[in-house]
């Protein structure tokens, strides 16, 4: 199987705290293969949705953290998807800046799906981002990182 034609409009979160650190998920990727990617809190555009009210939603309902906005995108990424089992063959994402103090992961909004799909979660430092051998998306994550962490 092969991943259908169609866009997937998506926001995700780049969730920071005072270290400079950022919050991502080891989740299951929809490829038959079992792989599995950090990735940052985040998902789909829902219809009718803008990208921030997306991440507003997202970060609440994968986290628990409630924000009321959270500013403008600090990034966009175009990427061709290549899970076989995917429902879409080509993203969009946007990247959006949220700081937290920390917190207490909350899964009380999670989807049957999210409690199959989310593995571990954990801060990574973009130096623990460039030494590990685990699979992260995007490539640019380090670099994101770096840029935004420590205000």
């Amino acid at each position: 199987m092969t991943a259908r034609p169609g866009l997937r409009l998506t926001s995700r979160i780049l969730l920071l705290d005072a270290e400079g650190r950022v919050f991502l998920m080891d989740t299951r990727a929809p490829s038959s293969d079992g792989a599995h990617r950090w990735i940052t809190p985040g998902g789909g555009v829902d219809p009718g949705e803008d990208h921030r009210s997306a991440a507003v939603r997202e970060l609440r309902e994968e986290t628990g953290i409630v924000v009321d906005d959270p500013g403008e995108s600090v990034w966009s990424w175009d990427f061709d998807v290549e899970w076989d089992e995917a429902d879409h063959d080509r993203g969009h994402a946007e990247f959006y800046v949220v700081r937290t103090p920390g917190f207490v992961l909350s899964d009380a909004e999670w989807t049957d799906d999210e409690r199959v799909d989310i593995l571990a979660s954990r801060w990574w430092t973009a130096d623990e981002l460039d030494a590990t051998d685990e699979p992260y998306e995007p490539r640019e994550l380090p670099e994101l990182v770096r840029r935004h962490g420590v205000r």
